[in-house]
């Protein structure tokens, strides 16, 4: 059946408009050195583009393979992408922590302690751990990277701002939970 000029000028401007409401998925993967990966939505569909941009507009630079993300996403010539991140959750894991450090812990305690924005001195993936600096304090913080994947993070840039909830581990202070810059913000506001 043939559509009318007007009912085919709608079809295609339907297809770059916003998607109304939010989308929820999965991220299938994220590289924080090209800049970008992609999240499969739950309601199926075609892969969405996650850009570096939209995630620092969130308050990080990475994001874990697995994590759950909640996207405000865009129809483009080129595909589907993510103009907006809504929430993001870590990824759901049956394993329990490596760290023997905060293995033991007990949730409640490392929830109760305070947000403490930092930033990060310097991170190396491939050794799986680094270092930040909270604002006002002279020592490092120990930055594991199993810490960061609870959190859901792959990764973190020197100088990048973050929020810490720091615990006193066997060898000195380290983040038993990492967060974006603005939860600390958040925080600080109740």
């Amino acid at each position: 059946m043939l559509e009318d000029p007007a009912t085919i000028e709608r079809l295609r401007v339907s297809e770059t408009e916003d998607i109304s409401s939010p989308v929820s998925g999965l991220v299938k993967w994220f590289d924080p050195v090209k800049g970008f990966g992609f999240v499969v939505s739950d309601a199926g569909g075609p892969d969405i583009l996650l850009h570096v941009n939209v995630l620092r507009n969130f308050g990080q630079s990475s994001v874990a393979d697995g994590a759950r993300v909640e996207l405000e996403v865009q129809r483009t010539d080129r595909g589907v992408q993510a103009t907006q991140v809504i929430a993001l959750q870590p990824p759901q894991t049956g394993e329990a922590v490596g760290l023997s450090d905060i293995a033991a812990l007990d949730p409640a305690i490392v929830a109760a302690a305070p947000l403490e924005p930092a930033r990060v001195k310097w991170f190396d993936k491939g050794k799986g751990f680094g270092f930040a600096n909270v604002f006002g304090r002279r020592d490092d913080i120990f930055l594991h990277m199993e810490v960061l994947r609870r959190s859901g993070l792959s990764d973190l840039a020197p100088g990048e701002a973050l929020a810490l909830r720091v615990i006193e581990g066997k060898r000195g202070h380290m983040a038993a939970e990492v967060f974006a810059w603005e939860a600390a913000l958040d925080s600080s506001d109740t």
